[in-house]
């Protein structure tokens, strides 16, 4: 009867497992009939008043079936003392009908806590799940010996008439819900042909029909929408792509309906957020330093389950490189590569070792979501047309708000572009041809603390799509006034993603320059540095290392005090391998150098980097040390040639260090050799040197390629 898949199309609305449905207890040792009538008083007490506003019918025939094994569970407790008395069919009937009545209660809670929405959605779906509880319940009745257990008359009837009941009964559609249904589809297919619904039958649909009469209710209706869409799996009807367009359609419906000054407003910074899902529980977390590194994402630095290589070598978490690609990146986020494709290949191996080790430290490890062949393609749904028709009529009624509402109206209207240039280049591309970018500079400069982090965090996420850099840069003001964000935000995030917006325009060379020049840009970038929060200074050293790709930066960056933000990053784990590719850039120019020097720690933490830093950290720090000694003359390679342990560091980096690392140290062991200190100092370097030198016949002039940082924006 009951079946190890109870209720599998439910089962993404963080469903109970399979052990929930088992008894807690065992019942054999206990009052089989008094924990019986425990669980179906429970469902009377919760469900018996409770207004269903879908699947009403089916929801009141099941409560009536609980009503009549809750009449017969308490007679059999009055009358036989429990189940002792009761013959072994009807003791093994009574542990089957423990497994209905939880399956009743959850699929009960199911329908009076889901959204409407959703409900309307899985119409048939689950009036089957009632019509195969009544089945089970028919056949149990059908086995349960009536005739053989002692019953009073009144009973007895009531048991008989369900037995009754429960065979004629046949699945119930409730053809009033399902007609909502499908005119909900026909408003979509209305966006999907390049039109928009009547508002009035919008209205009529939404505020009539289903009875959401305000923002916040239809608020909560996108939520339930979007928490579907995270846990959808691919067997579940309707796909992804239609449950975008219908998220689309109702955010556009509560700006349409409700308009702007009834969303809640009561948070004092727009920080606030739902908690993210992780990937490791908190106890793992607590212990987090001490994963190995490979075994961790790149994007998300967390614990791996399911790794994939992507078309440039590098590793990522599927669920992390899949959202970046679904944000429309193109590159590779820790190369800054093209992709030559989006096909993601699992990484078995790596996979096998992280397994290995989560079971030798009893680490518990979810397993991937994607198994099966089709996994390694990615599987993102593209946009509908209807899902973008839906999103530009929003994104029109958006900015008509910013135009000209009042001051609560801007601060909605820029959180929900905001959120709506979150993913998708159309969303972005749409949103600043639709003209959002000057009104969202304007609320740069707002008082609200709100307003100001949303707008600038807008412009964040629209300047990932690259045509919007040149229309950011080229508004007037506005670059400006992203600086003076930066400089003096009212919030944390707001200064933060500031600079993240900086580090974005500068992807393009020609803006490199222009950023610097920008007044106090550089400067507020290295006092981020030195004194943000983690996030903060890794948003401002991956900027920095993008200036300092300018040659014309380099005056402009010492002056500004970035070199001696660099040198103080070198001792940060966090954002020491921005700060070695980015001083090895400036040191590239003699004015660099000598600015380097000066720096009574800059040698100190380049060996640092040297001994005990990431593998790209060791190339960006000898890669420094080299340029150091090519453009900072005789004190500058006095000072490299005198710092402790470098010899031997050398020497290691020669034989275990990455293609480019031996490229560089052998380079800067050639420097050596040519310095009158060398015999004296760096004899033991023969053997590796000689290995390195074979293969690089050579002199290395090559720099600026083989310096390389993750370069990544998260949108947020």
């Amino acid at each position: 009867m009951a079946s190890g898949a109870i209720f599998s199309s439910l089962r993404r609305r963080r469903s109970p497992t399979l052990e929930a449905f088992l008894a807690p207890v065992d019942l054999s040792d206990v009052a089989l009939v008094q924990t019986l009538i425990s669980v179906a008083n429970e469902i009377v007490s919760c469900f018996s008043k409770r207004s269903f506003f879908f699947q009403r019918k089916n929801s009141r025939s099941l409560i009536r079936k609980v009503e009549v094994f809750q009449l017969l569970l308490e007679y059999l407790r009055d009358s036989q003392s429990g189940s002792s008395c009761l013959p072994p069919t009807a003791v093994l009937c009574l542990k089957e009908l423990y497994l209905l009545l939880y399956r009743s209660k959850i699929l009960l809670d199911y329908c009076a806590q889901s959204s409407k929405l959703w409900l309307l959605l899985q119409n048939h779906s689950i009036s089957g799940h009632f019509h195969d509880l009544n089945q089970e319940i028919s056949t149990l009745m059908d086995v349960f010996p009536v005739k053989d257990v002692l019953l009073s008359k009144d009973v007895r009837e009531q048991v008989e008439l369900l037995q009754k009941q429960s065979r004629r009964a046949k699945l119930f559609i409730d053809m009033k819900d399902d007609a909502l249904r499908l005119r909900f589809f026909s408003f979509l297919d209305e966006f999907e042909n390049g039109g928009i619904p009547d508002s009035a039958e919008l209205g009529s649909f939404y505020v009539e029909k289903l009875q959401i009469v305000d923002a916040a209710s239809c608020r909560t209706e996108i939520e339930g929408l979007e928490e579907q869409i995270v846990n959808h799996e691919g067997d579940i009807e309707p796909t992804i792509s239609v449950l975008n367009g219908l998220v689309a359609m109702t955010r556009y419906c509560r700006f349409l309906l409700f308009g702007f000054e009834e969303d809640e407003l009561g948070f004092e910074s727009g920080s606030q957020k739902k908690p993210k899902r992780r990937l490791i529980t908190q106890e793992i977390a607590e212990t987090f330093l001490t994963v190995p590194k490979d075994f961790c994402c790149p994007i998300s630095l967390d614990l791996m389950r399911d790794p994939v290589i992507i078309s440039t070598g590098q590793t990522y978490d599927r669920s992390s490189i899949s959202r970046w690609m679904e944000e429309g990146h193109t590159t590779c986020p820790k190369t800054g590569q093209m992709l030559a494709h989006t096909r993601l290949v699992p990484n078995r191996a790596l996979r096998n070792l992280i397994v290995k080790w989560c079971t030798a430290h009893g680490v518990p490890l979810e397993p991937p979501e994607v198994m099966d062949a089709m996994g390694e393609v990615f599987p993102s749904a593209c946009p509908t047309k209807a899902a973008l028709e839906a999103n530009r009529a929003t994104a029109t009624l958006l900015i008509q708000q910013l135009a000209g509402g009042s001051q609560a109206g801007k601060t909605v209207a820029a959180r929900e572009i905001r959120l709506l240039a979150k993913t998708g280049k159309e969303n972005r591309a749409f949103i600043a041809e639709a003209g959002a970018i000057p009104y969202l500079r304007n609320l740069l400069s707002s008082r609200n603390a709100v307003a100001q982090e949303n707008s600038v965090t807008a412009l964040l996420n629209l300047s990932i799509f690259d045509k919007n850099k040149s229309r950011i840069m080229d508004e007037e003001g506005c670059l400006g006034s992203i600086v003076d964000v930066l400089r003096f935000g009212h919030t944390t995030e707001a200064k933060e993603n500031a600079a993240a917006t900086l580090f974005s325009l500068s992807a393009v060379h020609d803006y490199k320059k222009i950023i610097a020049d920008e007044m106090r840009a550089v400067e507020a970038l290295a006092g981020l540095l030195q004194e943000g929060t983690p996030r903060g200074k890794k948003d401002a050293v991956t900027a920095l290392f993008n200036l300092s790709t300018h040659t014309e930066n380099c005056v402009r960056m010492i002056e500004a005090g970035a070199v001696t933000a660099l040198v103080s990053a070198l001792g940060n784990e966090g954002v020491s391998e921005e700060a070695a590719g980015a001083l090895a850039l400036i040191v590239r120019q003699p004015i660099g150098a000598k600015a380097v020097v000066n720096e009574e720690s800059a040698v100190a933490g380049l060996i640092g980097m040297m001994r005990c830093g990431t593998p790209r950290g060791k190339e960006n720090a000898v890669a420094a040390m080299l340029e150091l000694c090519r453009s900072g003359g005789a004190a500058a390679t006095e000072r490299v040639v005198k710092a402790p342990a470098l010899a031997r560091l050398l020497q290691t980096l020669l034989f275990t260090g990455t293609k480019r690392a031996r490229r560089k140290a052998a380079s800067l062991a050639r420097v050596f050799q040519r310095c009158e200190h060398a015999t004296l100092h760096y004899g033991g370097l023969g053997v590796g040197y000689a290995f390195a030198s074979n293969s690089n016949t050579t002199r290395d002039t090559s720099f600026a390629g083989d310096v390389s940082v993750p370069m990544s924006i998260s949108v947020l």
